[in-house]
């Protein structure tokens, strides 16, 4: 992966997120957790046929009428570098309401559970901002904002924001505040 920026905890790369190392990946999922296109359809590919059973079973067990935006759920990664997958659902843009804080809310239940399960590297992809229409500056506000204000209350995880496109990873910085 290329790095775009390195800070102390927090890194901005440029690659793919099924090949991170580490204890989990989130992944940008749909309600459904049954897989899709973009980053949910490239996580299910990587990590094999287990992964759709295990979300299943999720669907089975806990999230009947699937997952909510803005809620997480936890699977094994199976063939993934990574430990762990949590999916989460970021809102679909609307010019029309504000969604900053379902968005927030993916990102900050994300790092809840990396705290809860004491994992030490953590990667996220850009939610929201693809066919969802979020647009990248705003959400790249949001995102620094949770990291921010979490990052210093969960001692030794490091999180890696992991953009497809360095278009995508020099936008974020250009509107982040880091």
């Amino acid at each position: 992966m290329k790095v775009h920026w390195q800070g102390e905890r927090l890194s901005v790369v440029e690659g793919d997120i099924t090949r991170f190392e580490g204890d989990a990946i989130v992944n940008a999922a749909n309600r459904s957790l049954l897989g899709g296109g973009g980053v949910d359809g490239a996580i299910h590919r990587a990590a094999g046929p287990e992964l759709l059973e295990a979300c299943r079973a999720l669907r089975a067990r806990v999230w009947p009428d699937g997952l909510p935006v803005g809620q997480v759920a936890v699977t094994p990664g199976f063939r993934l570098a990574a430990n762990h997958v949590i999916h989460t659902v970021g809102p679909v843009y609307a010019r029309t309401e504000d969604r900053s804080a379902p968005l927030a809310d993916c990102y900050r239940r994300a790092l809840d559970v990396a705290a809860e399960q004491e994992f030490a590297r953590l990667a996220f992809p850009a939610i929201s901002t693809g066919v969802y229409g979020y647009p990248a500056e705003a959400a790249a506000r949001i995102v620094s904002g949770v990291v921010r204000e979490r990052l210093p209350d969960i001692p030794g995880l490091e999180v890696t924001l992991v953009f497809f496109s360095a278009k995508d990873a020099e936008t974020f910085l250009t509107a982040a505040t880091l």
